[in-house]
């Protein structure tokens, strides 16, 4: 079974910075895309940054040049810089990893943090 542990959500005032972390755990094979979904209250859930295995990176537009997605493959990490926190950027932060375990590819998502950006 794989898991997900997510940390480093919280409250910041506008313009301030979080750095998320999500950690897979258990028995893994390999990690493909890692990726980070938020979602607002009332809204659907959205794609904020993805990262493929060879570092590539994707993100949604309202955060370009404001967050970075990272990760550590050795430590089956991966990790999501927010700078310039807006209000806006208020929403529950999900973890989703592609992951080889004990029943082959397999979607995952960790249990959510939430991230509160006062104006």
């Amino acid at each position: 079974q794989v898991q997900l542990v997510e940390s480093g959500g919280g409250l910041v005032q506008a313009g301030g910075s979080l750095r998320l972390s999500c950690a897979a755990s258990g028995v893994i094979v390999r990690t493909n895309t890692m990726a980070w979904y938020r979602q607002a209250p009332g809204s659907q859930r959205e794609l904020v940054a993805l990262i493929t295995r060879g570092s590539s990176t994707n993100y949604t537009d309202s955060v370009k040049g404001r967050f970075t997605i990272s990760r550590d493959i050795g430590k089956n990490t991966v990790y999501l810089q927010m700078n310039s926190l807006k209000p806006e950027d208020t929403a529950v932060y999900y973890c989703n990893v592609l992951a080889a375990g004990p029943t082959g590819w397999t979607n995952y998502w960790g249990q959510g943090t939430q991230v509160t950006v006062s104006s």
